[in-house]
């Protein structure tokens, strides 16, 4: 990681907070090199110009962001693609093509084979780099006044709660970006899910909306598997994809998760599992802790510091959309201890148990 003193003296920006309108002022600070958070329908990224290592450096800078981790680069349109990414030939091709024509634009990101045109700090020196065209409306009109590719990866401080509002980004990197462009709240609320198609199959690096499921009608070919990140990792090592560090989108506060908590015990016991959490909320107060509960609808916990009132615990799409900023604003009302319950594997369930599960790590 670059070395903090460097990293300040570099900022000292004022962050323009540009309403939903002025996409254009937006897309001049892109092309003048600048640094823009902007909404997409997973979270908010920050962006720059992908095809300029000095714009991409800032992004860097901003985040802390280690040059290890590279970063999604934004599209719009074939010709912008085809600036930075080739297309596999044969079964690999045929697949990739049938990908895009379903989920683009869409919460999917291809690992494909780098151009010339991309840095290596967008791939951390890989031969492939991570593409997506996001689906939201204003980041595809700001990609398409900026006339660039976009590099851009979520607005936040690294290994921070990812940011699901403009307010979420300023209170990461105010003072440390150009602008922000505000949408309001993000509609998926997780990451985009990352994959590779490989001769043999399909390997999904991070899971996000478009679920194991969907990608599995696709498998016509070969195999669908998750990828398996090694225990242990040097620090100098790059990674093979953005969204695999081992302890990522972290609160403040210590994240203690409770699993085994199905859909039909709920139904059991109408709904009041309170008893399941009871457990580890007590162990917190025995630290002497601050303790935040993410509780689900019709769930109780008296005995918590702090709230935050979750949504449906079947309902996977309001869980993803309000995590992060649950954790978030847990985190403000001054938790030291956050008790989280951990939804059913299947669909968008497995994005939030793997982004539970980073965020509960403990390095």
């Amino acid at each position: 990681m670059r070395n903090e003193q460097e990293c300040e003296t570099k900022l000292g920006l004022k962050t323009e907070r540009l309403p939903i309108g002025d996409v254009t002022r937006a897309a001049e600070l892109l092309r003048a090199g600048g640094t823009v958070a902007f909404p997409t329908e997973t979270v908010y990224g920050l962006g720059a110009n992908a095809l300029d290592a000095a714009s991409v450096e800032k992004i860097f800078i901003a985040k802390q962001r280690p040059a290890w981790d590279p970063v999604i680069v934004h599209v719009e349109g074939r010709t912008m693609l085809e600036r930075v990414a080739e297309i596999p030939v044969g079964d690999e091709g045929r697949v990739v093509a049938k990908l895009m024509e379903a989920f683009w634009p869409g919460p999917l990101t291809l690992l494909l084979p780098r151009t010339a045109e991309v840095p290596d700090s967008v791939t951390a020196g890989r031969p492939l780099v991570g593409v997506r065209s996001p689906a939201h409306p204003v980041a595809r009109q700001l990609i398409r006044l900026a006339g660039v590719p976009v590099a851009a990866p979520s607005a936040n401080r690294f290994g921070h709660t990812s940011p699901t509002t403009a307010a979420h980004v300023l209170a990461d990197l105010d003072g440390r970006i150009d602008a922000v462009l505000d949408g309001g709240a993000t509609s998926v609320g997780v990451e985009s899910t990352v994959l590779e198609v490989t001769k043999d199959g399909i390997v999904i690096y991070r899971p996000g909306a478009i679920d194991f499921g969907l990608l599995d009608s696709f498998n016509d070919f070969g195999w669908v598997r998750n990828y398996v990140a090694p225990e242990l990792r040097a620090a100098q090592e790059t990674l093979p994809s953005p969204g695999v560090g081992m302890r990522h989108y972290a609160p403040r506060a210590r994240l203690i998760l409770v699993g085994g908590i199905s859909q039909e015990a709920i139904s059991r016991r109408s709904g009041r599992l309170e008893s399941a959490l009871v457990p580890a909320i007590d162990e917190a107060f025995d630290q002497d802790a601050t303790v935040g509960v993410m509780l689900p609808d019709g769930w109780e916990a008296s005995c918590a510091s702090a709230v935050f009132h979750w949504g449906a615990w079947g309902d996977t799409e309001v869980l993803a959309q309000r995590l992060f900023a649950g954790l978030r604003e847990l985190d403000d009302k001054g938790a030291r201890v956050i008790v989280c319950p951990v939804p059913e594997m299947g669909g968008l369930g497995d994005a939030l148990r793997d982004r539970l599960e980073k965020a509960a790590r403990t390095q």
